[in-house]
């Protein structure tokens, strides 16, 4: 395992809770996000986790395992763990839907979740977060990731991107949208993923990559100094990789 050690500490952790409760039903855990694309920063990153499991969980055992794995009773040393519950049918699927055991948002400023059902205007993140899984996610237990998650075709994620950036709109870091755009612009334009940084420099050098180069400027550097952009750039911004992702 990659990473720093005592998110490898932590991340051993949670699998040995997870293996604890699951036993032979959980099939594998896995990281995706910043920490897999090689952007992980603790002080702005959070852990994004998957499990996969052979079949749908109890609700006793989907709260057993919020109880577990929350910040209360492990730790996390990122900004706050995302943990994702699929079953196997579920995570090989290649579906836009959430379909999700248990969605766990915590941290030490995360406010706690523990959702058993999609939340109406959040259904976008799991689909990608599964494609961004089966490209580049790493196995802390279990087969590969490219065996274990499917995607949906990128003509069907076009609009669930385009959803994620009108989230953004309304939400979330501005220099995070702006760079989150560009991975998704990306992403519709030669199928990779990649971190928000190196999607970043990607639409600086991209004969079609941006019309607004300094505003990506501004938001590569307001990741390491946290400055404000203009959030009247930052919606027009957003509003154009929209269009562009939806025509």
């Amino acid at each position: 395992m990659t990473g720093p050690a005592e998110e490898r500490a932590y991340l051993r952790d949670l699998v040995e809770r997870l293996r604890t409760l699951l036993e032979e039903e959980l099939v594998g855990v896995y990281v995706g996000g910043s920490y897999a694309l090689g952007d992980y920063d603790r002080s702005r990153s959070d852990l994004d986790v998957a499990a996969v499991v052979k079949s749908p969980l109890a609700p006793a055992t989907k709260a057993t395992i919020a109880d577990a794995a929350r910040h209360e009773a492990l730790p996390c040393p990122a900004r706050g763990l995302e943990l994702v519950v699929y079953t196997a049918v579920a995570a090989a699927s290649p579906t836009t839907e959430a379909s999700f055991e248990l969605n766990l948002n915590t941290g030490a400023t995360v406010p706690f979740r523990a959702d058993v059902e999609p939340v109406a205007g959040e259904l976008h993140w799991f689909a990608i977060d599964r494609s961004i899984l089966r490209s580049c996610g790493i196995a802390l237990v279990g087969p590969p990731a490219k065996d274990v998650f499917g995607s949906a075709p990128a003509s069907a994620l076009r609009p669930v991107l385009a959803g994620a950036l009108r989230w953004y709109r309304h939400g979330g870091r501005r220099d995070d949208a702006v760079l989150n755009a560009c991975r998704s612009l990306r992403f519709a334009a030669e199928g990779v993923w990649s971190s928000k940084a190196a999607a970043g420099r990607w639409a600086l050098d991209a004969p079609a990559g941006t019309e607004d180069p300094g505003l990506v400027t501004d938001a590569l550097e307001a990741r390491a100094t946290g400055a404000e952009l203009d959030a009247r750039r930052v919606d027009a911004f957003l509003a154009r990789a929209v269009e562009r992702l939806v025509r």
